[in-house]
């Protein structure tokens, strides 16, 4: 059994997507928040304002902010088929990966994954808002 790959427009967006959000963090981490020295910057009086937002990466990362929002994101995509959703699981799974929720975020990026490449493949069709799934019988 082979099932064609039909890419369209939306999925090379969300390649785009996945790859600007997830090497975006890991920019991010490696600038502002991995090297010592923005530790003593963002401590001291007048602070610059890169000091804001890693503040609140840092306090995501420690409540699993971004491991958790990628599986909802995952799991909402897999229970409803929908592209989107799944493309913003993978894509913050792979940020809750970089910033140490992988747990939560590996299972909402592989959600997210299979939900995708079941739309792609066409192994699932959406219609509405329910997902129906390919009868077996057809594959043979």
């Amino acid at each position: 059994m082979t099932t064609q790959a039909k890419w369209r427009a939306e999925d090379w967006m969300g390649m785009w997507a996945v790859a600007v959000i997830g090497g975006g963090m890991f920019a991010f981490r490696q600038l502002a928040i991995v090297p010592r020295a923005t530790v003593g910057l963002c401590a001291a009086a007048g602070a610059p304002p890169i000091c804001t937002p890693r503040a609140e990466v840092l306090w995501l990362q420690y409540i699993h902010g971004f491991g958790w929002a990628a599986l909802v994101l995952g799991l909402a995509g897999f229970i409803l088929g929908n592209r989107w959703l799944a493309i913003a699981g993978i894509a913050i799974g792979i940020a809750a990966v970089v910033n140490y929720n992988a747990t939560m975020g590996i299972m909402g990026a592989a959600l997210g994954l299979v939900t995708w490449l079941s739309l792609v493949t066409g192994r699932v069709k959406v219609s509405g808002r329910f997902v129906l799934k390919k009868s077996a019988a057809k594959d043979f």
